[in-house]
C-alpha cells in the first residue's frame, strides 16, 4: 500500500447527518469499500433507510439517534460505536441545519440553533473522535465543507457563517496536530451545489422554492469524494466540482466584484420560480425524517450530473501537475531551439 493511503475495508467509520443528503451518500460509499458504518442523525425513519442502503451496498452498520448539538450525547454515541463496532478509525462530520432567509428575517434563537448544529456539532464530533484516537495515535477526521466556507452568498448567512467557522477551526486543529507530530489526520472536503433533500426541509422564508445554485451535482459525487479523502488524508483539502474551483479562485482574485455579481444574481439563482409549499417540513428544531424516510436525493435529478471531472483531477493533482510541468518544459525547450535556429 502506498504511504499515506488507508484501506477502508473493515474500518470503523462514523458519519454524522447520515440519514439523508451528503451523509447518507458518504455512508453508502464507505459501505461499498467494506467498512463498518455508524450512522448518526436525529430522524429514526431516515436512519432506518440509511441502514438498509448501507447493508445493500455491502457494509455493516448500526444506527444511533443523536442531536450533534448535544456534546454529551455525541460522547455517548462515540462510546456506543466503540463498544459495538470497535475502535473508531474515521469520523466524518456532515450534520447541519440552517435557514433560507434574509439576515433580518432570522430570529436570534434560529441563528443560535443553526450555529449549534452546523458548527458546534462539528466541534463536538471532532472532540469525541480525538479523545479516542489520541489513545491510539491514529485515525482520520473528515470535515465536510463547501465552497461557501470561503465565499458567502445572500440568503444563507447562518450556513455560510458556520462553514467559515469550520474552515478556521479545522486549520487551527491541523496545525496543532502537525506541531505534535501526531499520526492523526484531519482533512476538509469543499463541496459544490448538490441535489440533496435540504432544499425541501430546511426552514425557509423565501417566497419561492429553494434550489441549489447551478451547476448541480448528485450526492453520490460528494459521497465518493469523502471516501477518497478519508483514504488519502494527507491532503489538507479537496475541492469538488468545477464550480467550487471557479468560486474559490474568483473570490481570491476579485472578491468585491463577486459581491456585486451575487447581489444581482444570488437571490433568483437560489429559487426555482415556483411558490414554496406552505406545508413544507422544517428540520431546524425537529427531524423532518423522524416518521418518513425522505431518502437522500432532492427534487433536481433531471438537472443534476452524477460525475465531476474536476474531482478526478483533484484526486490525481500531483500527476496532472507533473504532466503539465513536463509539457511546459518541453514547449519551452522547443521554443528555445526554434529561436536559436532562427538566430543562425
Amino acid at each position: 500500500m502506498k504511504p499515506g493511503l488507508i484501506d477502508l475495508n473493515d474500518k470503523t467509520v462514523v458519519v454524522t447527518g447520515a440519514s439523508g443528503g451528503i451523509g447518507r451518500a458518504a455512508a453508502i460509499a464507505f459501505a461499498q469499500h467494506g467498512a463498518r458504518v455508524a450512522l448518526l442523525a436525529r430522524g429514526e425513519a431516515g436512519l432506518a433507510g440509511a441502514k438498509r442502503d448501507v447493508e445493500l451496498a455491502g457494509g455493516s452498520s448500526i444506527t444511533i439517534p443523536v442531536d450533534v448539538s448535544d456534546a454529551d450525547a455525541v460522547e455517548r454515541a462515540a462510546d456506543t460505536v466503540e463498544r459495538e463496532l470497535g475502535p473508531i478509525d474515521i469520523w466524518v462530520n456532515v450534520a447541519f441545519s440552517s435557514v433560507f432567509a434574509r439576515f433580518h428575517e432570522i430570529s436570534p434563537e434560529e441563528y443560535r440553533r443553526a450555529t449549534e448544529v452546523s458548527y458546534l456539532g462539528y466541534v463536538y464530533g471532532t472532540m469525541a473522535a480525538l479523545e479516542r484516537m489520541r489513545r491510539r495515535n491514529r485515525g482520520t477526521i473528515v470535515q465536510v465543507g463547501s465552497a461557501l466556507a470561503y465565499r458567502g452568498i445572500p440568503l444563507q448567512t447562518a450556513y455560510c457563517g458556520a462553514k467559515h467557522a469550520i474552515q478556521g477551526f479545522n486549520e487551527s486543529l491541523r496545525c496543532e496536530l502537525l506541531h505534535e507530530k501526531s499520526a492523526i489526520r484531519t482533512t476538509m472536503v469543499q463541496m459544490p451545489a448538490l441535489n440533496t433533500t435540504q432544499f425541501t426541509w430546511v426552514l425557509s422564508r423565501l417566497p419561492e422554492q429553494a434550489q441549489p445554485v447551478p451547476p448541480i451535482y448528485q450526492p453520490e459525487v460528494a459521497g465518493r469524494a469523502i471516501a477518497w479523502a478519508a483514504a488519502h488524508p494527507r491532503r489538507r483539502e479537496y475541492w469538488v466540482g468545477a464550480s467550487t474551483v471557479a468560486t474559490l479562485l474568483g473570490n481570491a482574485v476579485a472578491p468585491g466584484l463577486l459581491d456585486r455579481y451575487l447581489a444581482r444574481t444570488g437571490f433568483a439563482s437560489q429559487q426555482t420560480g415556483e411558490p414554496r409549499p406552505d406545508d413544507q417540513p422544517v428540520n431546524l428544531w425537529e427531524p423532518a425524517d423522524q416518521q418518513i424516510d425522505r431518502g437522500y436525493h432532492g427534487e433536481f435529478d433531471d438537472r443534476s450530473t452524477p460525475r465531476s471531472p474536476q474531482l478526478v483531477a483533484s484526486k490525481h493533482h500531483w500527476t496532472i501537475a507533473a504532466a503539465g510541468a513536463a509539457v511546459l518544459v518541453a514547449a519551452t525547450s522547443l521554443a528555445v531551439r526554434l529561436v536559436g535556429k532562427a538566430a543562425h
